[in-house]
């Protein structure tokens, strides 16, 4: 699973067998029990750690990208494209059928705290798979704060920097020639995290991206106002614990589930069961959303792409040891924030609802809890 030139072969990372995760059974993965799913701690998934533990805290939310830890990390930040484990941006181009020669426009990334390499990393990343620098000198990248100022940011933080590295290399990823704004808030409380979102808009970002969950909660509907901006696709991940979480349960966002990738001369995605879906404790269904069972309530997932870190993508973070593979529904914000650039219509859930033949039906039978619509196929539904 590592590049387009070596994934026509049946891709698996070390331990993955034919069957799921090392050491998945009719029963449950280890380390699941009857009373919560993996991810409840920072090292409660099944063959990967979470960079962030998820907060129980009313309003306060947690990144969700997932470190694949049967792939050890690469140091060396010169290592050839050819021995960097994970998919590469040829795959997940490949993968979702994303054309990504397009001209490019302003993705935003909304993140709490500061990644101070952040700049560096993503210039590591991006010459190693021979994409376009993006820097601040050549006026493609641009880092502020929650109020839009390059000076006074928030203080570092080691989980989010990982989320944030990951995040810029997807969008990099999907869509080399965007320009990347991004945006770190002061804290992980969804007002700070809305905040950010509001002044991504503000500062000209055409698609924005959210990678953070956080539990439901009786007034989240009060953030709502961050996340609705006609015209400006607003993507959230949908979370990593296989419940609903928000901002994902709002109406405003584009909530992108999760998916376990593989290529065995075709592309394959399959539900990944601990990708965050189900139906919304507050949020209202919208009139684009099939029911789904939810009673009168949102479902949680839109469509999807991949997550699963046992299928998961090569990433750099030279703080975290260099060269990972990486998942979590992490990925899915970013990448279709770009997607979303590259079809450049200012396109919102609605659309693709209206457009269902542009998703992979995974699996058959039409829109479902799990994955929504299914796995992202092109941008004609963007």
């Amino acid at each position: 699973m590592l590049s387009t030139t070596r994934s026509a072969q049946t891709d698996a990372t070390p331990g993955e067998s034919a069957t799921g995760l090392p050491g998945e059974s009719a029963t449950g993965l280890p380390g699941e029990s009857a009373t919560g799913l993996p991810g409840e701690s920072a090292t409660g998934l099944p063959g990967a750690t979470y960079a962030c533990t998820l907060s129980q805290q009313p309003g306060s939310a947690s990144c969700t990208i997932a470190i694949n830890v049967n792939v050890q990390p690469q140091s060396d930040p010169n290592t050839p494209a050819a021995s960097i484990p994970g998919w590469h941006p040829a795959d997940l181009q490949s993968a979702y059928a994303l054309p990504s020669t397009r001209p490019g426009q302003l993705v935003a990334i909304v993140d709490a705290y500061d990644n101070p390499n952040a700049e560096a990393d993503l210039g590591v990343y991006r010459a190693a798979f021979g994409l376009p620098s993006c820097t601040t000198a050549n006026g493609c990248f641009r880092k502020v704060n929650e109020r839009g100022s390059s000076s006074q940011l928030p203080a570092a933080n080691v989980g989010w920097g990982e989320e944030i590295a990951l995040d810029l290399d997807m969008v990099s990823a999907a869509c080399p020639n965007c320009s990347i704004l991004l945006v770190e808030t002061d804290s992980a409380s969804l007002d700070d995290l809305g905040t950010g979102v509001d002044i991504a808009v503000a500062l000209g970002a055409r698609a924005v991206s959210n990678s953070y969950y956080a539990p439901e909660w009786s007034t989240e509907r009060n953030e709502d106002a961050h996340y609705r901006h006609p015209g400006v696709p607003i993507t959230a991940s949908s979370g990593d614990t296989g419940a609903p979480s928000y901002p994902a349960a709002s109406s405003s966002v584009v909530a992108v589930g999760g998916t376990t990738l593989s290529h065995n001369g075709a592309w394959n995605d399959v539900p990944w069961k601990y990708a965050g879906r189900g139906c919304s404790a507050y949020g209202a269904r919208p009139a684009w959303q099939p029911d789904a069972g939810c009673s009168g309530k949102r479902a949680t997932v839109d469509f999807s792409v991949v997550a699963d870190p046992q299928t998961g993508v090569a990433m750099f973070d030279a703080e975290a040891g260099g060269w990972l593979v990486a998942g979590g529904t992490s990925v899915g914000a970013p990448l279709v924030a770009a997607a979303y650039a590259l079809a450049g219509n200012g396109g919102s859930a609605a659309l693709a609802y209206a457009h269902p033949t542009s998703f992979r039906d995974v699996p058959a039978g039409g829109f479902d809890l799990n994955v929504g619509l299914g796995a992202l196929q092109g941008v004609g539904g963007l």
